[in-house]
């Protein structure tokens, strides 16, 4: 199996490491991926010990990889959006047409999805 493009039903956001995205920390602007390199936690969806959102080396450097807000026992920040690099490629790459068509049927935006 490969953790080049999953998905997080918790966060409802495209994982891996062929993700590109902003560090999760609010002020942060550095630019990683969504894979396990940058995961809190160290595992996939955070494991046991993180929140399983995705930061930056500055950002998640203490035991098992967790994030400041996890080190301290306090709630996840709000993860931040996808890049428009990322949307845009999802919109336009021809890799990428069966998830376009199979989202046209599906239901309409902000109706709640199944956690299954």
């Amino acid at each position: 199996m490969s953790w080049a493009i999953g998905f997080d039903v918790k966060w409802d956001r495209d994982i891996g490491y062929g993700v590109p995205a902003m560090c999760d920390s609010p002020h942060c602007n550095v630019e990683i991926d969504r894979g396990l390199s940058y995961v809190c936690g160290g595992k996939p969806y955070g494991g046991e010990w993180g929140c399983g959102l995705y930061f930056c080396e500055k950002h998640h450097p203490y035991l098992h990889s967790r994030c400041t807000r996890c080190h301290n026992h306090k709630p996840p920040y709000k993860p931040k959006p996808d890049l428009m690099s990322w949307i845009n490629f999802k919109e336009t790459d021809e890799s990428w047409a069966e998830w376009r068509a199979a989202r046209a049927t599906s239901k309409p935006a902000g109706e709640p999805r199944d956690a299954t």
